[in-house]
């Protein structure tokens, strides 16, 4: 707003009543305008956002990857499932690669939940979520573990552990995923089981292979994909089994 002087009687000011100020229509095509360029600028910054995110997530997989071969080269065996207090690497897979991968002698509680463990993208909703899971079954889903062609481990029913998956006995590592972006402790070939409550990185999902390196592969190429290419990926005797 804007007013003008005017000298009145006797040399006293006065305030003249003429005032300029912006339109009702004008703030409106402010207002348009504004609205516009948030409409235009929004998608691209949380493009950018979710992109971010899933090179943070990648950057995590790699960690696990080294941590991987850092566990073959002291044990040249996998992490088990499961394994018992006899065991040098005592516990769930993940506390295994956390102890036997990571050199963490002491994992803190709830380490699945921090730090490398912790995907940007994922909301978690318990505090027992992981964000990335084992390749525990391979192709078949869950329920024999005699048939099971991930890296679980060998049952034994003597113990009602796994016996760990030898090194050698994963034909192509290159070709074998280890883990991948899930919200449970597996990673399996069930996208509904795989991500009840994650959100995938547009459409698509982190893996980190037996060998260390990282892939984005769609979720249609990793759940509903029936090829020979999609199914050995799952499997350490590097076969199409499907069920």
């Amino acid at each position: 707003m804007c007013v003008t002087q005017q000298k009145g009687p006797a040399g006293r000011g006065c305030w003249n009543a003429a005032k300029c100020a912006f339109t009702l229509m004008e703030l409106l095509v402010v207002v348009g305008i504004i609205g516009i360029l948030v409409a235009l600028l929004l998608p691209a910054l949380l493009q950018a956002k979710r992109r971010s995110q899933q090179l943070h997530c990648i950057s995590n997989l790699h960690q696990f990857g080294i941590g991987i071969q850092n566990f073959l080269a002291n044990n040249h065996a996998y992490p088990s499932f499961f394994a018992g207090n006899e065991s040098d690497n005592p516990g769930t897979w993940s506390r295994q690669l956390e102890v036997g991968g990571f050199d963490i002698s002491k994992p803190k509680l709830g380490f699945i939940n921090k730090d490398v463990w912790r995907c940007p993208s994922a909301r978690l909703k318990q505090t027992n979520s992981q964000c990335y899971g084992y390749n525990t079954f391979g192709t078949l889903f869950p329920g024999d573990w005699n048939r099971a062609l991930g890296l679980a481990g060998h049952y034994s029913s003597s113990s009602g552990l796994q016996v760990p998956i030898l090194e050698s006995e994963v034909v192509a590592p290159s070709d074998m995923m280890a883990m991948g972006d899930s919200d449970s402790m597996d990673f399996m070939r069930n996208e509904a089981f795989a991500f009840s409550g994650y959100p995938p990185h547009d459409r698509r999902a982190n893996v980190v292979f037996c060998d260390g390196h990282v892939e984005s592969p769609t979720l249609q190429f990793l759940f509903d994909d029936t090829s020979d290419a999609a199914l050995i990926r799952w499997n350490r005797d590097h076969q199409p089994h499907l069920n």
